[in-house]
């Protein structure tokens, strides 16, 4: 097994949703679960997951689960701040990590499989980032080497890795994963999403 960390995102505040969408029940479980459960079941490890908004329900609701949590007080400043948190956690856990694949919790369809065949993309010193390409763009989830760790710690507020992902543009691959466009950010989105059969979407 490749030594790969798991940062999985899920502090923000749901305002489009209206309500914390981290606890909305998905088939059997939640969107949090759901997604950390998808997490653990890589194999990879640790999977250091980002909370802030209802922190206290968040953790109760994954406090059986073998996963590291990682508090963003700043967490309304966006997912710059929740990616440099997570990666602050990863790397107490887990100082000798080889690279570190990045999760959103409302992206609900992103299989395991899917997962693993990012990390596979991951070939270093060529490939510093593998990263799911869907509606025309590369994005989240990705793999990012660790020589890319210092530049992903140096995000601020609301910047994402889109940047990263274009600076090193030479150095990526991509994978087709239309699944990714399913996410989940309005109530619009849960009423059309969350009812869709395990395998498929809309």
């Amino acid at each position: 097994m490749r030594s790969v960390g798991i940062i999985l995102l899920a502090a923000g505040g749901s305002v489009r949703m209206g309500r914390p969408k981290q606890l909305l029940p998905f088939r059997d479980t939640t969107l949090l679960r759901h997604a950390a459960t998808t997490a653990l079941a890589t194999g990879f490890s640790p999977v250091v997951i980002v909370l802030g908004a209802e922190v206290d329900a968040c953790r109760a609701a994954l406090k059986d689960l073998p996963v590291t949590f990682a508090g963003n007080d700043a967490w309304e400043e966006g997912m710059g701040s929740s990616l440099r948190v997570g990666m602050d956690a990863l790397e107490k856990t887990a100082p000798t990590v080889e690279a570190v694949l990045v999760m959103l919790h409302d992206q609900p369809f992103i299989s395991v499989a899917s997962l693993r065949q990012l990390v596979e993309l991951w070939q270093p010193p060529d490939v510093l980032i593998s990263a799911a390409f869907y509606g025309g763009k590369a994005g989240v989830p990705a793999v990012f080497d660790c020589g890319l760790f210092p530049e992903l710690k140096a995000l601020h507020g609301a910047e994402g890795a889109k940047k990263i992902l274009l600076r090193h543009a030479l150095n990526a691959s991509s994978l087709e994963l239309p699944e990714a466009l399913d996410d989940i950010d309005s109530p619009e989105d849960y009423k059309r999403l969350a009812d869709v059969p395990d395998g498929t979407t809309s």
